[in-house]
């Protein structure tokens, strides 16, 4: 396989970066192609602009996705877009790496997705969304560590289920434009953790991703799963983190 891993941590001897070291090692040693983007290494500039672009569409008022939309068609986005679109088309696993800040990614990986899932490439024209989606046949799987214990993500834990906080990057990040979606790997409690533990981490991440080819994708919705009225067709159980029937509760 080739394996896009796109990384953001601002300490270069963080655990995150162990855990990158080690995930490259692990799946180039397993036969695998991997290409890292190290977002705050290379100083990826996030803010989305009209400079994104070599020409436009609406000089006079930036309309962010239709110009992504022009510049899917006729090639004009600026060179570091271009690279990183070029990485993500390439692959066919997509990991991206971080601490979760703020039941999120940091500011530098969000507008990594901004600027490179462009409309008209990652989705957009002719219903590519969902399994329709540009990034159709291809995985991915979030990794990230977080301050917070396990028992606090759970269905019944003080910040919600774990895979309902993720849902707009799992869902509506990776699913939206037709990616695959593995379950994460979580580092827990990092600060909270002593050496033993943390090499136990990069153990248990080594061994995932040593199998990761074989692993199956979490459950999801196909566009036919749903009517003219965008809503699941009768008959269709709900089966993601994130649908629910009118009624059902919590």
């Amino acid at each position: 396989m080739k394996v896009f891993i796109v990384h953001a941590h601002p300490e270069p001897r963080s655990f995150g970066q162990a855990l990158l070291q080690r995930a490259v090692q692990t799946l180039r040693e397993t036969g695998h192609q991997v290409v890292v983007s190290d977002l705050y290494a290379m100083g990826f500039q996030p803010v989305a602009t009209g400079d994104d672009f070599s020409e436009r569409r609406f000089p006079d008022a930036l309309q962010y996705d239709r110009e992504q939309k022009q510049a899917s068609q006729r090639q004009t986005f600026r060179a570091d877009i271009q690279a990183e679109l070029d990485k993500l088309m390439a692959c066919d696993l997509l990991i991206l790496q971080f601490p979760l800040w703020w039941f999120s990614v940091p500011a530098i990986m969000k507008g990594w997705i901004d600027r490179v899932f462009a409309n008209g490439t990652v989705y957009g024209a002719g219903g590519k969304r969902f399994d329709q989606g540009g990034l159709k046949g291809r995985k991915a799987m979030l990794a990230f560590t977080t301050g917070c214990f396990p028992e606090m993500m759970a269905p019944d834990g003080l910040l919600g289920q774990r895979d309902v906080i993720l849902w707009h990057l799992q869902h509506g990040t990776f699913g939206y434009s037709g990616l695959q979606v593995l379950q994460p790997f979580v580092g827990w409690s990092i600060q909270y953790t002593d050496p033993g533990q943390r090499g136990a981490y990069l153990d248990a991440y080594a061994a995932r991703l040593r199998g990761i080819e074989h692993e199956a994708a979490m459950p999801s919705h196909p566009l036919s799963d749903f009517g003219p009225d965008w809503r699941l067709k009768p008959g269709i159980a709900p089966r993601t983190a994130g649908h629910r029937r009118p009624g059902d509760g919590a």
